[in-house]
């Protein structure tokens, strides 16, 4: 078949088992540390297995090996079939997987190694910054370029979202990586003091805006549709979505900085924006779980919607929970504490893994030579396991966090404090224990969605469903 009116399916294949792949990966890693806060002698003594070395690698697996991965794959699968045209270049996307792949192997190296830059969801060295830059770019020539060949005249708004993270990552990655190096492991950025914190927070809180954020809501706009055979509920709505979202998002970011040195109407302004936030944010939700109206018996029966719609529901939660953790006052007993920690995992557990595991679901038999999963039963125990490994997961943080803040700020009458940190430290471990359960059950389930992926590639037949280009 001449590949020219064929869609390029190869990489959106490559990327969707990398999904699954890392998401095993760095979910193993991450139940590893949540047991050694339990049993700190699970470091079996070796400096590359200290919680202080792996905890960033877990944080950079699950983001953008895990992540990272879910929306490329998307993506360009979206992309494809909403501009009815394939990939603008079959060699620069196949680049984009394979530098990725060497990017997130040498993450998986440095970090145990303690070479690190030392900024939040940024520790990678220089040279490794280098390459992130070289294949994004490659990426958004791939991305835009696909969408300037278009054969319909129209850009569908989830693809709005994928261009929207796709540009502001180049700009937030390149920004707060700029640095003198030193040598090949060490390096010097040129910010200092008070900026560098504000430049980091400026990229941390954003790369969870938009990486974690709108990148997501491109799937969430183009497959809840899809799978409820369904238009979207307001077409308007999601356009004021976007640009509500994306002119607002950008500025949060110093309520990172609260009761820091960072002048206080920075911290203000940070924790305002975080509000006004709010409000494109549940719009959105409200989009997504009202695309189901006239549907709404679907949930019953396809398990895939139920990641996707129990998705949007967490995103809900936890764009409420965000801005009102970002208030100084509530701030004051929240900052340190698990408190956040829980949050954070309401967001990567609940939106961020539970609609890339829907969207897998969906476009993996697609490109397959499949109309379904191998095994559906298998989809609906995935979804139980990992949602009752999100609600005991969460849960134990909230309560643990709320504990830790008052028992923090508890002073006797006579203005000493009430208890020790290692009194805190001691209570907080019930809570440790249930945590690492739910995460236990969250891995079990994403172990069980790898062997359900393992049976579809391996018994799918490519040639039974050739992805033909739409007519225009």
């Amino acid at each position: 078949m001449d590949r020219s009116r064929t869609y390029n399916d190869v990489v959106v294949r490559q990327f969707t088992i990398a999904t699954v792949v890392w998401g095993a990966v760095g979910m193993t890693v991450g139940v590893l540390i949540a047991a050694q806060l339990l049993w700190p002698e699970l470091n079996f003594d070796i400096p590359w297995l200290t919680y202080s070395r792996l905890r960033p690698l877990h944080t950079n697996a699950v983001i953008f090996a895990f992540g990272g991965s879910a929306l490329f794959a998307s993506s360009y699968y979206v992309v494809q079939r909403t501009c009815h045209t394939r990939l603008f270049s079959d060699a620069l996307a196949s680049f984009t997987f394979w530098g990725w792949q060497v990017v997130i192997v040498l993450a998986a190296i440095t970090l145990p190694l303690g070479l690190t830059q030392s900024k939040e969801y940024a520790e990678l060295i220089w040279p490794i910054d280098v390459l992130i830059a070289v294949v994004w770019i490659a990426y958004g020539v791939v991305f835009f370029g696909t969408i300037a060949r278009r054969r319909v005249n129209h850009i569908y708004v989830a693809n709005w979202f994928y261009a929207a993270y796709i540009i502001t990552i180049a700009v937030l990655h390149i920004v707060n990586s700029l640095a003198i190096p030193v040598s090949l492991g060490l390096s010097y950025p040129i910010y200092s003091g008070i900026v560098d914190a504000m430049v980091q927070w400026w990229y941390g809180h954003n790369a969870v805006g938009f990486f974690l954020t709108a990148g997501f809501l491109g799937m969430m706009y183009y497959f809840i549709p899809k799978r409820a055979e369904r238009p979207v509920y307001s077409y308007r709505l999601s356009v004021v979505h976007f640009w509500a979202l994306i002119s607002t998002y950008m500025w949060a970011g110093p309520h990172h900085l609260h009761y820091t040195s960072v002048p206080d109407w920075a911290q203000s302004i940070g924790m305002v924006v975080a509000l006004i936030v709010l409000a494109p944010s549940w719009g959105g939700v409200s989009n997504g779980i009202m695309t189901l109206s006239g549907a709404w018996d679907k949930l019953r029966t396809d398990p895939v919607l139920k990641f996707m719609i129990v998705a949007l529901s967490f995103y809900g939660m936890s764009t409420f929970e965000g801005p009102m953790m970002s208030i100084k006052t509530v701030n004051a007993l929240s900052h340190y504490t698990d408190w956040t920690i829980g949050h954070v995992h309401s967001g990567a557990l609940g939106w961020v893994a539970l609609i890339s595991f829907g969207c897998v679901y969906a476009l993996l038999p697609r490109v397959c030579g499949r109309q379904e999963m191998y095994s559906v039963r298998l989809v609906e125990l995935h979804f139980w396991v990992s949602t009752v490994g999100i609600v005991l997961y969460v849960t134990s943080m909230w309560i643990a966090g709320v504990m830790q803040g008052l028992m923090w700020r508890a002073v006797n009458d006579d203005g000493t404090l009430t208890y020790s940190f290692v009194e805190s430290l001691k209570a907080t471990y019930p809570y440790y224990a249930v945590r690492l359960a739910g995460g236990v059950l969250f891995l079990a389930g994403t172990l069980i969605m790898a062997w359900n992926v393992w049976k579809t590639v391996v018994t799918g037949d490519r040639r039974a469903l050739q992805p033909v280009l739409e007519p225009a």
